[in-house]
């Protein structure tokens, strides 16, 4: 390190003079005097670190000062603000998804502004499930006889690969072997539930006869899955979800003088 390197570095401003200014101590109510001082801590390494490069040449307190303060005003701001949706897809992830309702919002707020009977059965006088406040509601909807909520469609995916394949084998075109979202894969759902995954086809071309010849008596699910935001064009063919239903082979297997019912995995939208 050089003479003027080290006398350089020496006029950086103290950690406690910075944290004496007013105007620092403006942002503690916003984010509490700790992470102002952490904040600011990264913003003298990133300074030291320029001057040791040789980036910087001298020290200059304004604009140190003003890497500063807006790096504290970043981080006092609510990071989730109102934009517009111009996109053209209504359900957008990546923007919150579906709007809510005024009467959804209103429902939110009274139920979050005191305390409630989430897992407390008034009739009963004792504890009670959470999902008891939505099961009927869903299966009424869905025609299911029972019904559990979950966090995304993740959990849903493996809760229901879990539920219905852990012992045996799954069935999916090679073209439905997706990643979405953050590093989400169906090989990495398939290996956590326990299944046994099954590839037919081919990248682009799947047909009903390779989901025929792939059914064994270990077959417990075919799993079909929505392509979501990406597309495979040219020569390309896939089988439909209705397709798979109507197919005569998926509804029954008979094997070693048994038989059992076929469980259609349904269609997956990611």
């Amino acid at each position: 390190m050089s003479e003027d390197v080290s006398r350089y570095l020496r006029n950086i401003p103290s950690m406690d003079k910075i944290l004496s200014l007013e105007w620092v101590q403006d942002y503690y109510p916003m984010i509490g005097r700790k992470a102002v001082k952490s904040l600011i801590e990264s913003v003298l390494e990133d300074f030291r670190a320029s001057m040791l490069s040789g980036e910087t040449k001298e020290v200059d307190i304004e604009r140190l000062m003003s890497d500063v303060k807006k790096t504290l005003e970043k981080s006092s701001k609510k990071s989730m603000r109102p934009v517009i949706n111009a996109t053209g897809v209504i359900v957008h992830t990546n923007l919150g998804r579906s709007c809510l309702a005024d009467e959804a919002i209103a429902s939110v707020h009274d139920a979050s502004r005191c305390y409630t009977n989430l897992e407390y059965n008034l009739e009963a006088g004792k504890r009670g499930h959470r999902y008891d406040h939505v099961e009927w509601l869903l299966c009424q909807l869905t025609g299911a006889e029972a019904a559990l909520v979950v966090n995304n469609n993740a959990g849903a995916v493996l809760m229901c690969l879990t539920a219905l394949a852990s012992d045996g084998e799954i069935i999916i075109s090679r073209g439905e072997l997706i990643e979405i979202g953050e590093s989400f894969r169906i090989p990495d759902i398939m290996a956590l539930s326990g299944a046994k995954m099954v590839e037919v086809g081919t990248t682009n071309r799947t047909h009903l006869y390779d989901y025929e010849r792939a059914i064994t008596e270990e077959t417990r699910l075919i799993l079909k899955v929505h392509p979501s935001n990406y597309r495979i064009v040219g020569f390309h063919s896939e089988v439909g979800r209705e397709d798979l239903d109507k197919s005569c082979p998926f509804k029954r297997i008979v094997g070693n003088g048994r038989s059992w019912k076929w469980h259609f995995g349904g269609f997956i939208n990611l």
